[in-house]
């Protein structure tokens, strides 16, 4: 079993170094995007189901609470963290307009939608897109294996190398953290 454990910890490690290498310019690319955006008074909506909606709600966190420094709050919204409107949404309209009822409500023009779904074809996480798109937000999507419809969908497509969720989600995490800390350098850099 210890074996075992090593080999996991490995191999996560080595999905990383390769996401890594292959996502770097676009890591800081979106990270500079969404610096900007909350510069000029935009915010993020994240989204996504199960472990994905974990992680949406742990980054929203991070922006609104902060990552490492002491900063003004940035406008962050995890989409699935509010029960009324889940089930009030599901039960009305259809689980498959969950997400995208709440970017109508919430998304303005400028904002930036980060739609996180491990295989890339949840729908409601595709319909979540479709909405940001129709009223102008900026797509960003974080996925694995082939990307799914997901990846093809959005601007900016982070496509962790592995085709199992754990490693998937392993790095999705990490996506964030990093773009947690270069957004607080950015946006305080920008500050000063």
């Amino acid at each position: 079993m210890k074996e075992l454990a090593i080999k996991a910890f490995d191999d996560s490690a080595e999905i990383k170094r390769r996401f890594a290498r292959e996502h770097a310019d676009r890591i800081v690319q979106v990270a500079q995007l969404l610096g900007r955006a909350f510069h000029a008074g935009h915010k993020v909506l994240l989204f996504g189901n199960g472990g994905s909606a974990t992680d949406a709600a742990h980054i929203a966190a991070e922006f609104v609470g902060r990552y490492k420094r002491e900063r003004a709050p940035l406008p962050a919204i995890a989409l699935a963290t509010d029960i009324a409107a889940i089930t009030c949404i599901a039960n009305d309209y259809g689980f498959e307009e969950l997400f995208a009822r709440q970017v109508r409500a919430h998304g303005q023009q400028g904002d930036v939608a980060i739609a996180i779904s491990t295989s890339g074809n949840s729908p409601n996480v595709l319909k979540g897109v479709e909405a940001a798109k129709s009223m102008g937000l900026t797509t960003v999507a974080w996925t694995g294996g082939s990307g799914g419809k997901l990846a093809g969908m959005v601007e900016y497509a982070f496509v962790v190398p592995s085709t199992l969720t754990a490693r998937i989600q392993e790095s999705h995490i990490t996506l964030g953290h990093v773009l947690c800390e270069l957004i607080e350098d950015h946006v305080l850099a920008n500050q000063a």
